[in-house]
């Protein structure tokens, strides 16, 4: 591909401008081919005469329409000189300027003939002459045709008198006119004459009668002729047509019985006339046959080709009268035939079509530039049917008025031979026959011209690397010049395989490269001179698509993606066009706002797709010398379309055939088709699934249900999902018949003794097949010979009284209607009504397998005492004490079931150390049978269960005061407590694990000397009996690095039981060494106002710089938030921004613990602004603030002295007696109070107790699977879960399980 530029590079408007013009500028022309037309750039450049040629003639027929206002005769030419205008009019010469009433202009031949006066006198044969000094060129010959308005003759017509049966005929003869013509036949009233097989009107306008009949008989009848180009219609007087009765019947008589004495005729033909008939016409036009008969019976008529068949093309029509064959061709010539047949003979007539031609060229006259000397040969030959008549004329003048010694003259050509600049002239060959006239002229010059080339120098091409660019030369000489071309850089003219010279002049060079860059030159030579021009050619790399689009296949109502990214030459970087096709035809993204396309760095988005976006996508990337091209096709799938035709066959009383035809699948395969049906009698808009069938099917066989009224529809399923259903079909009613089937789902219980209830499920309503459904239910003893028991009910149950206890009966369902009955039941076996077992189980024994599980064993219970089936056995147990306890009770029963017929049962989750009570019974569907004799058995000893308080009560620098409660749950006699404890720190490494063996039983505290002073230290306690220790119980807590003065009471300790601190943000170095631990503040203290809090400490110890921060938690909201980094020696902190009246909770965090915990806590609360505004004014009082100052002396005071008094005497002697010996009642206390203590508004900061592990563990969790209440469950025989567990967690009677705690 190559484009030429006119010297430097342009950017043109639009996509394809630039392609265009290339190619308008790159045109070349070979000199002498084809019209002669001299090149505007050759005459630019000299003067050369040139002979006329007609550029513009009016049609070869002119019609002059009486609506028209004017009628142009048009005659335009050129040549050198301008040529001068003549016409001539049948022959001879015609002045249009003599005219007055005709419109010309000078230096044209056109003239206008006006629309007034008298046209006739302008009608005739016009031909136009243009002449120069060189010769004359003539135009084809013009008919002006001036149309008379047509008539129908005024005339009186008598009354046409016909006997019935006998064929007529009402002549039209309308009269001539402009075609096309258009006849109708139609009555004063303009109604249509109706037309069939008898009565027709034939091709020429006439209308026949085959036979006539009495009806026929009219005054009116009026032939109309319409010619539509002139817009015109005349009416043709009125026709009376006669038909006389044969007198055989009366007037009376209907037409059937008077056809019957109507005088039968063999057919004959009312036209055409004779046997045979030629048809002549051109091809290309409408063949017309046509055979009227008469006859009565109206005969039938038949048509055939002789030795061939009708063509595909053929028509009948006009009731079989009418053969017609549109644009006939050659092939179409023949003889054709037509037969018309009655019961009493047949006549026929043959048609010989003859297709003739117009005339039409084979070689036409060509215009030839030839150099002086040489020989000229003119060609002309035409070809047609009949042969065409061929003339010559030069310069509209026969060639024997012109006489030349050099001219030859031949069937199809012209020889001038040496020709000379004077033999230059307009010849005119013209070839016609019966149907036609065709002419051409031929200019003929005759001249030297030294070259010329008409392409422009310098041009610049831009080419594309290894494809072909082709460098312009045209010219224009006499004699034709040689072309030749070189390089710059070489002398040598251009030759190899890749380099082509084209007849015009043109240089190909095929796969062209970038070393070929560079000027060019074309040398055009002959005997009259020499000229030359150079061209540029520029190498730039190909343009090509490196990512393309990809064929989609995506669901409808999503987005498809095509990408389209390209590399192209840099310098065309600024110049490039991309754009999208779609099936060919571009998409202007100007208007898709509407449509979802969207172009996006090189990626076409198509959102939304739907159906109508299915298509063939193109990418095209196109720069100035070149284009690429990617396509990619899009497939919208969607669900299929609805099925359409939906049709009902092979009707029968229980079944039918639905056929339908598909729809559209969307490009996924139907899978299969899915058949609803609407019962419109019982269920009208509620359609049900009736059949599903594969998607390759187009029918299916319905089974029907009787008495019912249906309605049928389709929906096609494929891979996206269903489709629409289709239209309902047409409604098909079954008649009422017996049902076809039975109830099911028989259900016999008996929920009395003596009584059976059967239930059953009733039958669908469409499933009844008539009106009056009822159930016959019979029933009889099994095995025993009596006869069946029958009741008709109309519900769906029947209860039967007075049965024996638990026996069997067989039973029979079956539905009826007032139709008759449905088939046979099958007989089913049921039992009548259970009573409860009458018997316990024998022989119940116990085998102690652990502390928690026993094995439990019974004899069966012996059928004949089940009175029903047999559920299986339940085993009842309850805790009559700890063996620690001499006092009996009743503890909670607990019950596990074993279904079926089994002989023991693994009983799991005992106390140990305790004594049980256990019996087992049998069930059935009733209830359960009466309860064995209790058996008693006891639990061996077990280790105890976790100590359920554990506590600091006194930390100094080097010992730890512990204290604890006995584990709720001893589970046998304890022996002591094993005390172990390490120091952890906040490193990775613990210390080593120290055991301290408690032997006394009754131990409740314990004191730990030599510790190291400010360090962390971890402590576990458990409980011990002699079958081992328990879980343990575990605490943490640090060291002070000096004795806690006994004013400001310290608990820098957790305890597992405690819920969990909040979550600080406050990191820690695991190589934090014991000197950054705890610092120790005194006189903790809060103050609060509306919106804000002071927290207050006195530094104590040996580090008085230490890093702490502040937590604080809205106690509605649960949010910790978290102060800045505070150093100890502060003494305090304001925590800002509080709600009015709200509680808040307030912590002081060390950055020292790992995890997090609170070193002291306080419930604050704020207060309200109501309060302050009323006491506002109180509170600025001077006597208020001193009154207040006191009380709050002296209660800091009494607060002081009671602390001083715990610290020295330990607890108060009530409360050591309550934790010796608790009370009973005690035990109802709420776990919530636990390790509580409350004062008045003022109190200490409470320190917070947390569990090691984060997990809070109850004190009396350890019931295992006995907190399933009232719960069923199963066990294995050894103990795992199968049968069914019930019962509620016992609570103890003596154990110790809350003991309150005063926090320090």
């Amino acid at each position: 591909m190559c484009v030429c530029v006119c010297g430097s590079m342009r950017r043109l408007g639009r996509p394809g401008v630039a392609l265009f013009l290339g190619v308008v500028l790159c045109l070349s022309g070979t000199p002498g081919s084809g019209t002669l037309d001299i090149p505007l750039e050759v005459l630019s450049r000299m003067n050369i005469e040139q002979l006329p040629t007609i550029t513009a003639q009016s049609p070869s027929t002119m019609i002059a329409f009486p609506f028209d206002e004017s009628y142009s005769m048009k005659c335009e030419a050129k040549g050198n000189p301008e040529p001068v205008f003549e016409w001539k009019k049948n022959g001879q010469v015609f002045d249009p300027f003599q005219d007055p009433r005709l419109l010309a202009e000078d230096g044209s031949g056109t003239f206008v003939i006006p629309n007034s006066g008298n046209l006739t006198e302008f009608q005739g044969n016009y031909r136009c002459y243009a002449s120069n000094k060189m010769g004359t060129a003539i135009s084809e010959e013009i008919e002006f045709v001036v149309p008379h308005v047509p008539k129908f003759p005024k005339e009186k017509i008598d009354p046409i008198v016909v006997e019935e049966g006998q064929p007529v005929i009402l002549k039209c003869d309308p009269p001539k006119g402009i075609p096309p013509l258009q006849i109708y036949w139609m009555t004063m009233g303009l109604q249509h004459i109706e037309q069939d097989e008898r009565v027709t009107m034939g091709l020429n306008g006439d209308l026949y009668f085959a036979n006539a009949q009495q009806k026929d008989s009219r005054r009116d009848y009026c032939c109309f002729a319409s010619f539509t180009r002139i817009r015109t219609i005349v009416q043709k007087t009125a026709m009376s047509l006669v038909v006389k009765s044969t007198g055989l019947v009366g007037d009376s008589a209907s037409d059937s019985s008077r056809a019957n004495f109507i005088l039968k005729s063999k057919p004959s033909l009312l036209a055409p006339s004779g046997d045979r008939t030629y048809t002549y016409l051109v091809k290309g036009e409408e063949l017309l046959l046509e055979c009227i008969a008469a006859g009565f019976p109206t005969p039938k008529v038949e048509w055939f080709k002789v030795g061939h068949g009708l063509p595909d093309r053929a028509i009948v029509e006009n009731h079989g009268k009418v053969l017609r064959i549109p644009q006939v061709q050659q092939e179409d010539e023949g003889q054709y035939k037509c037969k018309a047949k009655n019961s009493h003979g047949e006549v026929a007539h043959s048609f010989h079509a003859i297709v003739e031609e117009p005339p039409q060229w084979v070689a036409k006259p060509e215009s030839q530039l030839n150099m002086i000397g040489s020989t000229v040969v003119i060609k002309c030959s035409a070809t047609g049917n009949p042969r065409p008549t061929v003339s010559w004329r030069v310069n509209g003048l026969p060639l024997k008025d012109v006489p030349a010694v050099n001219r030859k003259v031949f069937d199809d050509k012209i020889i001038l031979q040496r020709a000379s600049s004077s033999d230059s002239a307009v010849y005119q060959c013209e070839a016609s026959n019966k149907h036609g006239v065709i002419l051409t002229n031929a200019n003929i010059m005759i001249m030297n011209l030294p070259p010329v080339i008409v392409t422009e120098d310098g041009l610049q091409y831009l080419a594309v690397q290894g494809k072909s660019v082709v460098l312009h030369c045209k010219t224009f000489a006499s004699p034709p010049p040689s072309i030749t071309w070189s390089k710059e850089d070489s002398a040598d003219f251009l030759q190899g395989p890749r380099f082509h010279l084209h007849d015009n002049g043109s240089l190909e060079i095929s796969m062209v490269q970038e070393e070929e860059m560079g000027e060019y030159s074309c040398i055009a030579k002959n005997v009259e001179g020499t000229n030359a021009i150079t061209a540029v050619l520029d190498i730039k790399d190909p343009t090509r698509i490196q990512d393309p689009p990809l064929d989609l296949r995506i669901l409808i109502g999503t987005t498809a993606q095509f990408a389209c990214q390209a590399e192209f030459d840099p310098s065309f970087n600024h110049v490039m066009e991309i754009f999208w096709l779609k099936d060919g035809m571009l998409i202007a993204f100007n208007d898709t706002e509407d449509m979802g396309y969207l172009v996006d760095d090189g990626v076409l988005q198509i959102a939304n797709v739907s159906h109508s976006d299915q298509g063939r996508y193109s990418c095209v990337v196109r720069s100035p010398v070149d284009q690429d091209i990617a396509s990619a096709h899009l497939i919208v799938l969607d669900v299929p379309d609805a099925p359409e035709d939906l049709m009902l066959s092979e009707r029968s009383e229980k079944s039918v055939k639905l056929k339908w035809i598909p729809g559209d699948d969307h490009n996924s395969s139907t899978t299969e088709f899915v058949i609803e049906f609407e019962e419109i009698q019982r269920e009208p808009g509620i359609w049900r699934p009736a059949q599903r069938v594969p998607g390759s099917h187009t029918s299916a066989v319905l089974k029907l249900q009787g008495h019912a009224d249906y309605r049928f529809r389709v929906s096609g399923v494929n891979d996206v999902g269903t489709g629409r259903p289709s239209e309902p079909s047409e409604n098909y009613k079954t008649p009422a018949r017996a049902p076809d089937k039975n109830p099911e789902n028989i259900k016999i219980e008996g929920h009395l003794p003596h009584e059976m209830d059967i239930q059953w499920e009733p039958l669908e309503p469409i499933e009844h097949n008539g009106p009056g459904l009822k159930y016959k239910v019979s029933y009889r003893r099994q095995g025993v010979d009596t006869t069946w028991e029958e009741h008709v009910v109309k519900r769906h149950s029947f209860v039967v009284k007075d049965t024996p206890t638990f026996v069997a009966y067989e039973i029979k369902i079956q539905a009826l209607n007032l139709k008759g009955s449905a088939p046979e039941p099958r007989t089913i076996v049921g039992y009548s009504g259970e009573d409860f077992p009458s018997a316990a189980p024998d022989n119940v024994a116990v085998d102690v397998v652990n502390n928690t599980l026993v094995k439990v064993s019974w004899d069966l219970v012996h059928k004949d005492k089940l009175h029903g089936h047999l559920g299986g056995y339940r085993v009842n147990w309850w805790r009559l004490r700890s063996l620690l306890d001499a006092k009996k009770s009743h503890g909670e029963k607990h019950t596990l079931t074993f279904p079926g017929d089994r002989t023991h049962a693994m009983v799991p989750a005992l106390r140990p150390f305790s004594e049980y009570s256990l019996i087992v019974m049998v069930f059935n569907g009733r209830g359960n049978g009466p309860g064995s004799h209790p058996v008693t058995f006891r639990t061996p000893e077990g280790v105890p269960e976790q100590i359920s308080l554990f506590q600091t009560t006194d930390v100094r620098k080097h010992s730890v005061s512990l204290s604890w409660s006995p584990p709720t749950e001893p589970n046998g006699v304890l022996t002591g407590y094993l005390l172990q404890y390490q120091l952890i720190n906040d490193t990775e490494e613990v210390g080593p694990l120290v055991w301290v063996n408690i032997s006394n039983p009754d131990a409740g505290k314990w004191l730990l000397q030599d510790l190291e002073p400010l360090s962390k230290y971890k402590f576990y306690l458990r409980a011990c009996t002699r079958r081992g220790c328990g879980p343990a119980a575990t605490e943490e807590g640090t060291t002070t690095p000096e004795a806690p003065s006994t004013g400001s009471p310290t608990r820098p300790f957790r305890q597992s039981s405690t819920r969990s601190p909040p979550t600080t943000t406050v990191s820690h170095k695991a190589n934090a060494t014991l000197s950054s631990l705890v610092p120790a503040l005194l006189n903790v203290s809060s103050s609060v106002s509306v919106n804000f809090a002071n927290i207050s400490w006195i530094p104590g110890g040996e580090r008085k710089d230490s890093e702490l921060y502040v937590a604080y938690m809205n106690n509605r909201h649960g949010n910790w938030k978290i102060s800045e980094p505070l150093n100890s020696s502060k003494t305090f902190h304001i925590i800002e921004g509080l709600e009015p009246g709200t509680e808040y909770t307030v912590r002081l965090i060390t950055k020292n613990w790992v995890d997090n915990s609170s070193i002291f806590e306080d419930v604050i609360k704020t207060r309200a602004k109501g309060l302050a505004s009323i006491h506002g004014g109180i509170s600025t009082q001077g006597w208020f603030i001193g009154l207040m100052c006191a009380v709050a002396l002296l209660t800091l005071i009494v607060l002081i002295a009671c602390f001083v008094n715990r610290n020295k005497g330990g607890k108060y002697s009530v409360k050591e007696k309550e934790d010796l010996h608790p009370d009973v009642e005690s035990q109802g206390m709420n776990d919530d109070t636990f390790c509580e203590y409350s004062d008045n508004d003022e109190k200490p900061l409470k320190g917070s107790l947390h569990s090691t592990s984060g997990d809070i563990k109850p004190a009396d969790s350890g019931d295992s699977l006995v907190d399933y209440g009232d719960e069923e469950a199963q066990f294995n025989e050894d103990g795992s879960f199968i049968g069914e567990y019930t019962g509620r967690k016992e609570k103890p009677s003596t154990e110790n399980k809350g003991n309150s705690q005063s926090t320090a």
